[in-house]
């Protein structure tokens, strides 16, 4: 007979997360944290960042921000062998971090389709390269990557960020082939509209009121809302923890049905 486990104690346990210094990464920071975990926390905003680490600490939670640019390898490799030196091992992964322009291909300049590209599936890769190695040491571990809606689906003008979201929701079931016979799970959670500052600056971007744009992306969705950087938070807890100890490869929508 099945009986109650304590699956969703992370304590003993440390999870990286990249773009933790707001939005989604910050409240995953702040979930997993709060059911044990030591979080590193990486991101290139610096003053928010330790802030927020900060902010943790004093709630008695364990934390530490490390700056680290996921674009340079330097970087990913010297951030990974740092938060081992302090924790001793890695178990999660969340690699969050992104940035869109909210552009067609025709008036998407070079360099933002590179920076798009850049953040969201070469940072992924090149955390992935140098974590992989110590989950595998360590008996394996747990890697969720941030994909979206439209890395499942097309939208419209948002060329680089489709294409990246789609290449990471693919990236995602290749690794999770390649490495779990190192018991490592790597799933990818895929948010619809989430009101983060990253959806307000994409309305900014399209030139409309601040206000109507949040109501526009929240129509035609059943649960008839937004969606919060806690709601993609408690399915990042639920990919880490033993709950979901035989999924992998899974590319976990969370968008109150917004693409049913």
């Amino acid at each position: 007979m099945l009986q109650k486990k304590d699956v969703l104690n992370l304590a003993e346990k440390v999870a990286v997360v990249t773009g933790a210094a707001s939005g989604i990464g910050l409240a995953t920071a702040e979930l997993l944290s709060a059911y044990g975990a030591s979080v590193a926390m990486l991101d290139v905003n610096v003053k928010k960042g330790e802030e927020q680490a900060a902010l943790l600490r004093q709630a008695g939670r364990k934390a530490t921000f490390f700056a680290c640019d996921i674009t340079s390898q330097k970087a990913c490799s010297e951030t990974v062998q740092a938060v081992v030196q302090q924790f001793g091992r890695i178990d999660i992964l969340f690699n969050n971090a992104g940035v869109t322009y909210r552009k067609t291909v025709v008036d998407l300049p070079e360099e933002e389709w590179d920076m798009v590209l850049d953040v969201t599936l070469k940072g992924a890769y090149l955390m992935a390269k140098y974590v992989v190695p110590v989950m595998a040491g360590n008996g394996g571990g747990s890697i969720i990557n941030t994909g979206s809606g439209w890395g499942l689906k097309g939208g419209d003008q948002a060329a680089a960020y489709c294409a990246a979201k789609g290449g990471l929701v693919n990236l995602t079931r290749a690794m999770a082939i390649d490495h779990g016979a190192d018991n490592i799970r790597v799933n990818s959670v895929n948010p619809g509209d989430t009101d983060t500052a990253m959806l307000r600056e994409e309305g900014r971007q399209l030139g409309c009121e601040e206000d109507a744009f949040l109501v526009e992306s929240a129509k035609g969705r059943p649960l008839e809302r937004l969606g919060t950087p806690e709601d993609v938070a408690n399915v990042v807890l639920f990919l880490a923890s033993d709950l979901a100890q035989w999924i992998t490869g899974a590319a976990l929508v969370v968008d109150g049905g917004g693409i049913a």
